[in-house]
């Protein structure tokens, strides 16, 4: 009981630290909103749709937090094509931030379903994957050393133990 609850302890300070890290990406967008608006809002939305796939995977806020976003595809770095999908939960209300009056409503309107429906899987469902990781198919890793040579192995998982099972069974 103790082992499950220091795992669960690991597991939410690890949600809060991925939070943090997407808080740091709106930050960015936000401080270019404030000094450039409309400009600043436009290159946000832009930066916040591939700001997953830079840096092999990692956004400005994940980079600083140590995580990564990786395909469950192919086990490679999150693409541009992914990342655009991860993240439109996220910008689509904020393009409307662009029309003042009615598209902030809109945006408001918008944003408030999207960003329940977010912290609920990413906080109450048993895996820690939020609405645009199942819309992608990508996941968040610790960026560690060990973990990268795990998802950098040339052969399956199962492709060596195929073979020993094989030899043993001759």
């Amino acid at each position: 009981m103790f082992r499950r609850e220091l795992l669960n302890a690991g597991l939410k300070r690890a949600l809060w630290t991925r939070f943090l890290a997407k808080a740091i990406d709106f930050a960015i967008v936000g401080t270019g909103v404030v000094f450039y608006y409309p400009m600043g809002l436009i290159l946000g939305v832009i930066y916040l749709s591939i700001s997953d796939s830079l840096y092999e995977g990692q956004s400005i806020g994940k980079r600083l937090m140590g995580f990564m976003v990786v395909s469950l595809v192919d086990g490679g770095p999150c693409t541009t094509r992914q990342s655009f999908i991860r993240n439109l939960p996220l910008a689509v209300p904020i393009t409307f931030l662009i029309y003042p009056g009615w598209g902030w409503l809109i945006a408001a309107f918008l944003s408030l379903p999207f960003t329940i429906v977010e912290i609920y899987l990413l906080f109450k469902e048993k895996t820690p994957h939020r609405l645009g990781d199942v819309l992608a198919d990508t996941t968040v890793i610790a960026n560690d050393g060990n973990r990268l040579d795990l998802r950098k192995r040339p052969k399956g998982w199962f492709e060596d133990r195929q073979v020993t099972c094989n030899r043993n069974i001759l």
